[in-house]
């Protein structure tokens, strides 16, 4: 798909990368290997322990550890970064956010302002927001406090794709979310009876990840190198099977 799309820069949210929740070292590796340039993810974050001391790499690095990223409004001294500025191999420069949402979300610092704060220091003109967030409400509302400061805003967090993809009068594209890579025959990924057995009984049932109807989700943003506005955006949902 980067290929046949000539896609420069590759941002993937590996969020639920380790059978639903969390990403290893090697998963990182694998999609890396595959060709993202940054991996950005969310509330799942600290699943798997083996990450801690994979990230212990310096704040100016650009090894891959470097470039795996979590919510940048976690609490102060979280391990991590939340940012990262790159330059791709034609020489142009961009940035990366993630950022966490608030709203039916555990706590973290307020999402609008940090990326205020951010903004303050970042150089690169093409700046990409990873906003994982439940609601669509906050996740538009961010959409729009960025517009015109952002090239994108693009949601993650409840795999399911949204359809209200546009570029504000700014000149930032928004997407409420992107949706989940994975298998549609499924309820958010999982399968469907370990899911429904908790709902129709309320007693635990381990979530196993479904297998069938597999498809990526994914959404190609045209961007100005120069002014860094958004001309275009087009969502994607293809079948891998």
């Amino acid at each position: 798909m980067l290929e046949s799309n000539s896609v420069d820069l590759c941002i993937i949210n590996g969020e639920n990368a380790a059978g639903g929740f969390g990403i290893t070292p090697a998963i990182a590796d694998d999609l890396f290997d595959l060709g993202a340039h940054v991996i950005t993810t969310g509330n799942h974050f600290w699943d798997k322990k083996e990450l801690l001391e994979y990230l212990k790499v310096p704040v100016d690095s650009h090894d891959r550890a470097r470039r795996i990223l979590r919510p940048a409004n976690f609490a102060p001294k979280t391990p991590g970064f939340g940012t990262y500025e790159g330059t791709l191999p034609n020489g142009q420069d961009y940035a990366v956010i993630n950022l966490q949402g608030r709203v039916f979300m555990a706590q973290n610092d307020d999402p609008f302002r940090k990326a205020d704060e951010l903004l303050a220091g970042i150089r690169s003109r093409v700046v990409f927001v990873d906003f994982h967030a439940e609601a669509t409400s906050e996740k538009q509302a961010m959409g729009f406090y960025l517009d015109g400061r952002v090239s994108a805003v693009l949601g993650t967090h409840t795999h399911v794709p949204t359809a209200d993809e546009r570029v504000l009068p700014g000149g930032t594209a928004l997407l409420t979310d992107v949706g989940m890579t994975g298998p549609y025959e499924s309820i958010i990924g999982f399968r469907t009876d370990r899911v429904l057995r908790r709902f129709l009984l309320h007693t635990p049932s381990p979530f196993e990840v479904a297998k069938d109807d597999v498809r990526l989700a994914a959404a190609l943003v045209e961007i100005d190198p120069r002014t860094g506005r958004a001309q275009s955006i087009e969502p994607l949902l293809l079948r891998l099977e």
